[in-house]
């Protein structure tokens, strides 16, 4: 490993600062949110068994299958969109590098639940009328109220799914993958009115009509809130614009974003927004980039590397544009750390967010490490802000470059790590890169024996 050394570039507030925190009870609980989801689930089974009296024969069987696979769905779509409405108690406590694991994967299974609720009702409908699943297929379509929209909005959740799997959304843009999410509301909004129209367990009960129509009613309100009307409010107070630009590598730049009022977002170390940049060309399209440097009353700093048409475009602004920053989100901020010595381990653009936690944490001399891992030294930002905010905190800096094949080794693997850093379990560990690389890191600690609740990791896939 080597260490940096000093030059006399300047730096964005190297020395300590004040920065609001907000504790860790502001947030929602992982395990509870988890509890919450399950009991939900057992509720909308119970939903089910409460309406059947009775179940004779296959045709009975497979019917009542899709019923419960049904219900299931109609809930869990509820579920996925609340993980992404942004709600603060949610992004705070659990963090949306987290959310967004939890939506993916429960995306997978409502996407299954759809489709074995659709076969399951047709082939238990096509064995209880003696007919062939394909002539059931179009007898529900024209003769059941809401089937075919229901079916629509099934294709569309579908189709959601399958451009969300890695190998498809890697190939499109970050804007396009982003929008098409936005057919995810049409297909809830299109199987709602199917499941009061044909549900067994809404035609009769009102109270089952009451409390699953306020349950999307009230995610409905969450989108409408956070993601709209929030947004606006704090974009008309806040009257943020770009104050300067400034290239810190090849492809990747630095955006100081400027406005009186910035102290009110109360934006801590970490964290990051969904930015808007209202050029001709930018201004519908908002994508999250962190905070680079603590945030200062009057201003805050994201730094962004080219991997698009809109990280692109970030080069060419100019001072004075208007920006609309819609945040602050994520939970990987100062109330997360619990021990008194800390290791960062950063990895490409994922130095960004620990940039601003090295430059803050409070610590001790000797007590913050810095490992910044990258497989180009070209690729390297910060290098001198990095290694100023070392010296004056008298913190370790490590900056790796090379791939493993130069190297001869994985610097980041178990048997570096605790050779390199010494009483590695007892450190807070905060990790922050790509996927690939945030999930080996997280192994490999875990490997060393650190407690999982003692690492704290986000990393770069949308």
């Amino acid at each position: 490993m080597t260490t940096t050394a000093v030059s006399d570039r300047p730096a964005i507030a190297t020395t300590n600062v004040r920065v609001r925190t907000t504790p860790p009870s502001a947030g929602a609980h992982p395990g509870v949110i988890l509890a919450v989801i399950a009991a939900g689930a057992l509720a909308a089974v119970f939903l089910w068994w409460h309406n059947t009296p009775s179940i004779n024969g296959l045709g009975d069987w497979l019917t009542n299958a899709g019923r419960i696979t049904g219900l299931l769905a109609g809930y869990a779509v509820v579920v996925l969109v609340a993980l992404m409405a942004r709600i603060p108690p949610l992004e705070r406590g659990i963090g949306a590098d987290r959310l967004a694991r939890w939506h993916a994967m429960g995306g997978r299974y409502t996407v299954s639940l759809v489709v074995a609720h659709g076969l399951l009702i047709t082939w238990g409908y096509a064995v209880s009328a003696h007919t062939n699943v394909i002539s059931q297929t179009k007898t529900l379509l024209v003769s059941y109220p809401d089937v075919l929209m229901a079916s629509i909005g099934g294709l569309l959740l579908v189709g959601v799914g399958l451009v969300s799997m890695r190998a498809a959304r890697m190939r499109m843009r970050y804007e396009t993958w982003y929008y098409l999410h936005f057919y995810t509301y049409l297909a809830v909004a299109l199987a709602f009115s199917h499941q009061f129209a044909t549900g067994a367990e809404f035609m009769t009960n009102a109270a089952a009509r009451a409390v699953w129509g306020g349950m999307y009613a009230a995610v409905a309100g969450a989108i409408v809130w956070y993601r709209f009307i929030a947004p606006a409010r704090q974009a008309l107070r806040q009257q943020l614009r770009v104050e300067s630009v400034r290239q810190e590598s090849p492809d990747t730049v630095s955006v100081v974003v400027a406005g009186p009022r910035v102290h009110e977002l109360a934006a801590q170390p970490g964290q990051f927004f969904r930015w808007r940049f209202l050029t001709r060309d930018m201004w519908w399209a908002s994508n999250p980039y962190s905070l680079s440097a603590a945030p200062l009353p009057d201003r805050l700093r994201i730094t962004v590397k080219t991997l698009g048409d809109h990280s692109a475009k970030i080069a060419r602004l100019r001072p004075g544009v208007r920006v609309i920053a819609e945040g602050p989100y994520g939970a990987m901020t100062p109330a997360r750390r619990k021990r008194r010595k800390v290791l960062m381990i950063a990895g490409g653009v994922g130095v960004t967010p620990l940039r601003a936690l090295f430059q803050t944490l409070p610590a001790e001399p000797g007590e913050l490490t810095l490992l910044y891992r990258s497989g180009r030294d070209v690729d390297v930002v910060f290098r001198d802000e990095l290694a100023a905010i070392a010296q004056a905190r008298g913190a370790r800096l490590h900056i790796i470059t090379g791939h493993r094949h130069e190297l001869g080794h994985d610097p980041l693997s178990t048997t570096a790590l605790t050779r390199n850093i010494k009483d590695l379990r007892d450190h807070d560990v905060f990790v922050c890169g790509p996927a690939g690389m945030t999930n080996d890191v997280v192994r490999a600690l875990r490997s060393a024996k650190v407690p999982r609740r003692h690492i704290h990791s986000e990393s770069f896939e949308f």
